[in-house]
């Protein structure tokens, strides 16, 4: 049997980490974070790669763009892909890579840890260990593979700053779980339709406003004034965007006529959005907004920011949000009134 040839591209994170006088920060490579797994031969062939050296706080749409590009051109001479990467913006990562890698053929594993490497009781080795070993899986896609569980990238979100679990698949069952070295698959891998593709085009201007009560929604107008393209609104429950009082209603339907295009979700983790059931959701419907879903505020987010990316006509930015690429939202929910 062939033995698997995997590639770990590197990008900084906690697990990459040292103490300096000025607060941990990022200190290794890939090639340093290779030494700390034993035995590395039992993965196949592996090699490393440093594509950047960041806290993930610090990551950019432009560094989604140049790690989608690494993984693409990494994946023509290897059969997976482990990418190593900060926990604290590791989903959105995880998510945007779903979108500008339609297509995969094979696993893009993204992975880290919640203590660096080479600190005592570090959770690193395992997550590389569990990492490598998914990334030679027959498992196409785009994945987060930590502590117990491997997640589909579009579907993650980190719920814990401390839990070697700090990982969750919101609203979607894990893809498989990990124990013992051993690799327990919970859903059938996925059968891309098309071939692998690079579409790394992305517009970041996507404004996020989490709704408190008593905030002032003339704070909308301020936000279409300064030139962003999309706004997503955080609303309460299920879909609750205030009418009466400081009512937000009319202030997106201002804004949705001006061309901005606006999107509802949820402060809740887990559930999403549905619009058609309070009168406090229908009237924003009417209004203009398109419902979230159920997906993640990861995933709306980014989702956002590439449809953007791959059109300047609004229609067809609503066209890309409402079509299901890669599972990241559940069928059945409506999404805007036409």
């Amino acid at each position: 049997m062939r033995r698997k040839k995997i590639l770990l591209l590197s990008t900084g994170g906690t697990i990459a980490s040292e103490k300096t006088p000025g607060g941990t920060s990022p200190a290794l490579g890939g090639t340093d974070l290779l030494r700390y797994v034993p035995d590395i031969d039992r993965f196949g062939s592996v090699e490393s790669s440093e594509i950047m050296r960041v806290d993930s706080s610090n990551m950019q749409p432009e560094d989604w763009q140049a790690i989608a590009r690494a993984a693409f051109f990494g994946l023509e001479r290897h059969d997976g892909v482990v990418i190593s990467h900060g926990t604290h913006t590791m989903a959105y990562t995880a998510s945007a890579l779903t979108f500008m890698l339609p297509g995969l053929k094979k696993p893009v594993v993204l992975t880290g840890a919640q203590i660096p490497a080479g600190e005592k009781g570090s959770d690193a080795v395992r997550n590389l260990e569990n990492s490598l070993l998914f990334a030679g899986e027959n498992a196409p896609g785009v994945f987060i593979v930590f502590g117990t569980r491997v997640i589909k990238g579009c579907r993650a979100s980190k719920t814990s700053t401390v839990s070697f679990d700090a990982f969750e698949s919101i609203n979607y069952p894990p893809a498989a779980s990990l124990k013992n070295g051993k690799i327990v698959h919970h859903l059938p891998p996925a059968v891309p339709q098309a071939a692998c593709e690079l579409k790394t085009g992305v517009d970041p201007s996507v404004f996020v406003l989490k709704l408190v009560p008593g905030l002032d929604p003339s704070m909308l107008e301020t936000i279409g004034e300064a030139g962003y393209r999309a706004v997503v609104i955080e609303c309460f429950g299920a879909g609750g965007v205030p009418f009466l009082g400081r009512g937000f209603v009319e202030a997106v339907r201002s804004l949705v006529s001006g061309g901005t295009i606006v999107a509802v979700s949820t402060q809740c983790v887990h559930g999403g959005v549905d619009l058609s059931i309070y009168d406090v959701g229908k009237k924003s419907l009417e209004a203009g907004v398109f419902s979230g879903l159920d997906m993640t505020a990861e995933t709306l987010v980014t989702k956002l920011m590439w449809a953007l990316g791959q059109s300047e006509d609004r229609d067809e930015v609503l066209k890309i949000m409402e079509k299901n690429y890669a599972d990241e939202f559940t069928p059945g929910y409506k999404i805007r009134v036409r």
